[in-house]
């Protein structure tokens, strides 16, 4: 991510945020689905599940 916000870098990366921000809430199995659906990388979707499990959006 760069210092001129919290949107990553990467357009499919970019989608995938936007879209699990929409349909929430934002579960590993939810994070998965829109790595597929975005063809994220394994890198990818362990940003997403770190970020979208931090202490303010813990997920069970």
């Amino acid at each position: 991510m760069s210092d001129r916000g919290l949107m990553p870098e990467g357009e499919n990366l970019r989608c995938a945020v936007r879209w699990l921000s929409e349909n929430p809430p934002p579960t590993p199995g939810r994070i998965n689905e829109a790595a597929l659906r975005f063809d994220l990388t394994p890198l990818q979707e362990n940003f997403l599940l770190r970020e979208f499990s931090g202490p303010t959006g813990k997920q069970e």
